[in-house]
């Protein structure tokens, strides 16, 4: 799978941001709590320097519980602070304000020393598309602000928003895409719903998602389409979930189209539980 990356887009989002460094206090980092590391841009860490940053890992509400713990305790390690959030839902964004204000606790009490009168903290909200930017601020301001979609690259312009009299968030177009250097990081984006399906190969995307759930999530794969047992190969399961659930052509063939796009759909919908596609441990070893 061949995937794009474009060093023009990327000089102008460096170009863009490092801008607006200058404008914030502090940068929160959004990623797919299912896939921190793949859903990260290589180039945050020497755009963003020497700023107080915070990585939120967001849409935790669909990620494996204790990987996001392992997570957390990750970035920690790295001296990074890392919140698990879900900006649908709002779960864990008060937490977002409390943590800033003790980050830049010494900041504005040099500031107010100063006589600098007290101002909100200005914070940039960065990430690769799809990963809830708009939606996280929509719930933060509590109004429609951004547009919303659950396609990626719908953010197209850098603009202010409110929230409340604490906090003013920077946001930016969603051009910060990762860098495939490997083609798993394409898959896992892809397994997610974070790259447009129309451009990729769905069987294959569906044979990664597969292996992998086999592999690290048997049971939920068994008991999602009532299975006796879990093949060897990967293509009689195929057959067998394709069967199952009538993603049939004539002749009693199997139409492995229709089987990708129900089993995508279907891990996307979280019906076969809340899923991580990468660990700190799995990270590391690669």
């Amino acid at each position: 799978m061949t995937i794009q990356w474009f060093p023009g887009h990327m000089a102008k989002a460096r170009r863009q941001v490092t801008e607006k460094l200058k404008l914030i206090d502090i940068v929160f980092e959004l990623v797919d709590a299912r896939i921190p590391m793949s859903s990260r841009n290589p180039m945050i860490d020497e755009i963003i320097t020497s700023k107080p940053r915070i990585v939120l890992l967001n849409k935790a509400d669909k990620a494996d519980d204790a990987i996001t713990k392992q997570w957390i305790a990750y970035f920690k390690q790295r001296n990074i602070p890392a919140l698990a959030i879900d900006a649908q839902t709002g779960t864990g964004l008060k937490q977002i304000t409390a943590l800033s204000k003790e980050l830049l606790k010494d900041k504005f009490d040099k500031m107010a020393a100063k006589g600098i009168k007290p101002r909100a903290i200005r914070a940039l909200i960065i990430g690769i598309p799809n990963v809830g930017k708009s939606t996280l601020i929509n719930r933060l301001a509590k109004k429609n602000i951004t547009k919303t979609g659950d396609r990626p690259g719908v953010t197209t312009a850098q603009q202010w928003v409110k929230v409340g009299k604490e906090l003013e968030l920077l946001d930016t177009p969603g051009i910060l895409w990762p860098k495939f250097e490997g083609e798993l990081v394409g898959l896992k984006l892809a397994t997610t719903g974070a790259i447009k399906d129309a451009i990729l190969n769905l069987q294959e995307i569906t044979v990664f998602a597969l292996k992998f759930l086999k592999e690290h999530y048997p049971k939920r794969l068994i008991e999602r389409y009532s299975l006796h047992d879990l093949p060897e190969d990967i293509v009689p399961l195929f057959d067998e979930i394709g069967k199952k659930r009538g993603c049939m052509m004539a002749g009693g063939y199997i139409d492995y189209d229709k089987t990708s796009e129900l089993i995508l759909r279907e891990i996307r919908g979280d019906k076969l539980g809340r899923l991580s596609f990468e660990s700190p441990d799995q990270y590391l070893e690669n």
